[in-house]
């Protein structure tokens, strides 16, 4: 996968796709991210990219010329890729919230252009033009959209194939399978300052640590993300929280 950066701040990308996960896709020749400087799409003398808001207002917006130019550049860089394999994203607290059901969606193509936004906005006609889709990573306002870039790279990289350790990883995950929040984890040692690992994930009993797996995940996501919950629970489902509880209260 290619991704391509268009930003005004380069520089804050160096240290995050230069290390962990990011650093390992791209020596295996999984993914290259390609940094962009905007103002370098600023042919004006003083390489000017924003301008006063037209009807008035606090702030500056970011010009249209530099960045259809930057984003006609990126697209061209990425060489000869079918429209349906490529997507143009603005990274905007406007747009729709991702999730992991977004970032599956992403790395199935082999293109991205992430577009970050910065100051007041950028010029509507830059989305009419070349825009695809703008994403938010949450209900907050940050300076730019540099950070949302860098977790939407993160976490789509992370699931392209052969990249993690294990494949098995991404698919037992928080947000990952059928939505349940992950079931809290375990390792050595097996006692630390009076607290010891549950005995049900010493018993070697794989169908139980399975089953109290499950029960974690479900009373985990039912006190702290409700909201996730689409459907009632199953039958089984049901008999995995039972027990977990019945379990958690012994342990008190």
């Amino acid at each position: 996968m290619r991704v391509d950066v268009l930003t005004l701040f380069p520089e804050m990308f160096v240290p995050v796709i230069g290390a962990s996960m990011l650093k390992i896709a791209a020596e295996k020749g999984l993914l290259t991210v390609s940094i962009s400087n905007i103002r370098d799409f600023a042919y004006s003398k003083h390489r000017v990219v924003d301008d006063t808001p037209f009807g008035g207002g606090a702030g500056m917006v970011m010009k249209p010329e530099p960045l259809v130019i930057a984003v006609e550049n990126a697209l061209s860089e990425g060489g000869p890729i079918e429209p349906t394999q490529r997507r143009v994203i603005l990274m905007t607290p406007a747009g729709k919230v991702f999730s992991q059901a977004k970032a599956v969606e992403l790395a199935n193509l082999r293109h991205l252009v992430l577009i970050c936004g910065h100051y007041e906005g950028i010029d509507q006609r830059v989305v009419d033009l070349v825009v695809d889709e703008e994403l938010s990573i949450g209900d907050y306002v940050l300076t730019g959209g540099e950070l949302p870039a860098m977790v939407v790279i993160d976490s789509v990289a992370r699931l392209l194939p052969g990249v993690l350790g294990s494949e098995l990883s991404a698919g037992d995950e928080t947000f990952a399978g059928d939505g349940w929040l992950e079931y809290p984890h375990y390792t050595r040692p097996r006692e630390f300052r009076g607290r010891l690992v549950p005995e049900v994930l010493l018993s070697g009993d794989h169908a139980r640590i399975a089953r109290w797996r499950r029960g974690q995940s479900i009373k985990r996501t039912l006190a702290r993300r409700p909201d996730l919950i689409t459907a009632n629970l199953s039958l089984d489902d049901k008999k995995c929280l039972c027990t977990v509880m019945s379990e958690d209260g012994k342990e008190d």
